[in-house]
């Protein structure tokens, strides 16, 4: 049975969550108070936090980022436990941050219980099928961490964010195949948010630096013009 952190400020729209959870078969807790939330991490295991942005005395952001740079003492680490931010905020900037720091989906209030069950059971499975190639060879070279969000060759490593990680993952799941922009967006944003073109080249821009830091020898994401992007393995 999967465990799910419900944080959140609002008992009855916490209460409610839980209860439609339950009903499909998770075990929940409920923290109301962002201070609580660390605390309680650190002595009890989670599949899945479910984080609203505002909250009492520390902030969903700032809980997103000390998660991601925490431990955990039991079967998952803490800083791969998967994260939904909730929030009544809808600024772009808002969406931005929370999913560059590392949150795995973004739900607006508000929403129906039901969908944000439908979400919960999405990222785990995606969670699932990433642990079941925790650590895999792209090329002879290149080695991907993705619980850590953290690319090698040999001694050398580098960490990427996680729209980087998304989009590496999703070309190098084809090698030599083109990818659009287009496609590429949809795969980088789970929450199926609207970005152009340029925010899609700055990441590329970004991932392809960090590569090469890795291996100035070989470029590993070609930009293909007027087409998009494609991921060469080294020979």
């Amino acid at each position: 049975m999967a465990h799910i952190l419900i944080v959140e400020d609002e008992p009855k729209l916490a209460q409610v969550l839980s209860d439609y959870l339950r009903r499909d078969g998770f075990d929940t807790h409920i923290c109301g108070d962002g201070a609580d939330v660390m605390p309680w991490l650190a002595e009890h295991a989670t599949d899945l936090v479910i984080l609203d942005l505002m909250l009492p005395n520390i902030d969903g952001m700032t809980l997103c980022r000390q998660i991601r740079q925490q431990h955990q003492p039991h079967s998952r680490t803490l800083h791969q436990t998967p994260i939904i931010m909730t929030t009544a905020r809808v600024e772009e900037i808002d969406r931005l941050l929370g999913l560059e720091l590392g949150a795995d989906d973004y739900v607006c209030k508000p929403y129906s219980p039901r969908e944000i069950v439908a979400r919960v059971k999405a990222v785990l499975r995606r969670t699932a099928l990433t642990a079941e190639v925790s650590t895999a060879p792209f090329s002879l070279d290149l080695v991907v961490e993705p619980n850590h969000n953290l690319l090698r060759v040999g001694e050398r490593r580098v960490e990427l964010t996680a729209v980087e990680m998304r989009l590496l993952q999703v070309m190098v799941g084809s090698p030599g195949r083109i990818f659009t922009r287009e496609q590429l967006m949809d795969q980088a944003y789970p929450d199926r948010r609207l970005v152009n073109d340029r925010t899609i080249d700055s990441h590329i821009k970004n991932l392809r630096r960090k590569l090469n830091a890795l291996n100035a020898e070989h470029q590993y994401v070609r930009s293909v013009y007027g087409a998009g992007y494609k991921y060469e393995p080294t020979p």
